[in-house]
């Protein structure tokens, strides 16, 4: 699989997917037209539904977005729920019913993210239009977010907001399985908004933000405090100096970045290693597939280095954190515009 991803951000395609391709671009075409023509009914929210999602595979800053979006909104008085997917779960059941205290395994890492980030309802489902309805029968929302629902045409969305990985682009750009394009890039016309996390070199035939995933924090995963990550930096430094202090004399000059072993198991692992750099650590890095189910041993590593995680992974690790395990959380800062374009357009509804 490694190598069919390096290949998709690559020049050269690997030629005896692109067959694939079109076939893939002419069924996708196909199942689309049959909602937009009305052959197919697309179920419609009672209140405004706002679809976030992109064009390509892999992480493109969505689930920040959705955890910003919410935030906003009910900070502009909104009483926003969430539907997603829930990649990954096992839950009892569906349409499930995800709040902060939500086994991961029932709920699956992104949407328990979203769910203690935002404190908003969250339904998951693979059918989206019954995440939907159930958020309705059960809940006094009068906004809807979907998380990752761009493909997902059963549901019909008022405001449709699309997120690009302003480094990667849109790769080789062939439709999978050749590329990573889930739709073509012409689809970006049709959408409302375009969010590029990251600076972009593409240009779009409407205006776009840009989005930026700023470090705030470290969270230590086994007591939960916060800390500036200046100061857990410090404090990892200065445990350095005592250790080599009480070592032979002939200890080598501590490093002026702390080293740390750096877990990622995300659509774009590269992102998170350069936001550890930028905050000065000298990362042992460690790539899992997106959304890996880990176990201690994954974590494990035969020396003394403090771990650090995403925030998603480490919803997946509370069940045996240890000492010296910690997370960094980010949060998403979009150009303020944005959010006022986006109230503005959602005042055209009645709610």
């Amino acid at each position: 699989m490694k190598k069919i991803v390096d290949t998709w951000y690559g020049a050269n395609p690997i030629s005896w997917l692109k067959p694939v391709s079109a076939l893939f671009s002419f069924i996708s075409s196909v199942r689309r037209s049959l909602y937009t023509s009305g052959r197919k009914k697309a179920y419609r929210a009672s209140v405004p539904l706002i679809v976030v999602g992109n064009i390509t595979v892999g992480g493109t800053g969505k689930t920040p977005l959705i955890i910003y979006l919410a935030r906003q909104l009910l900070y502009a008085g909104y009483r926003p729920g969430i539907v997603s997917r829930g990649y990954g779960s096992k839950a009892p059941s569906y349409p499930f019913h995800v709040n902060k205290d939500s086994p991961v395994a029932h709920s699956g890492d992104e949407a328990l993210l979203i769910a203690r980030n935002t404190e908003c309802p969250v339904v998951i489902d693979a059918d989206r239009a019954a995440a939907v309805k159930s958020l309705e029968q059960h809940y006094d929302c009068n906004v809807i977010l979907s998380d990752d629902g761009m493909q997902h045409y059963a549901i019909a969305r008022d405001i449709e907001i699309a997120v690009i990985d302003g480094r990667r682009g849109f790769g080789n750009g062939y439709l999978l399985p050749a590329g990573p394009l889930r739709e073509k890039p012409e689809r970006l016309n049709e959408v409302d908004y375009i969010i590029c996390n990251g600076a972009c070199h593409l240009r779009f035939n409407k205006p776009s933000y840009e989005m930026t995933l700023k470090p705030r924090h470290l969270c230590h995963l086994l007591s939960s405090e916060i800390f500036p990550i200046a100061h857990v930096r410090e404090e990892m430094m200065k445990s350095k100096v005592s250790a080599q202090n009480n070592e032979t004399e002939n200890a080598e000059p501590v490093a002026t970045k702390h080293k740390v072993h750096a877990i990622a198991g995300i659509g774009n692992p590269e992102r998170f290693f350069s936001s550890l750099c930028d905050c000065g650590f000298d990362i042992i890095t460690h790539v899992f597939a997106d959304h890996h189910v880990y176990s201690l041993q994954d974590i494990n590593f035969e020396d003394d280095y403090e771990v650090i995680m995403t925030e998603k992974d480490a919803v997946k690790c509370m069940d045996f954190a240890r000492k010296i395990d910690w997370y960094l959380r980010v949060d998403a800062v979009i150009d303020e515009a944005f959010i006022d374009s986006l109230l503005t357009k959602l005042k055209a509804f009645s709610i």
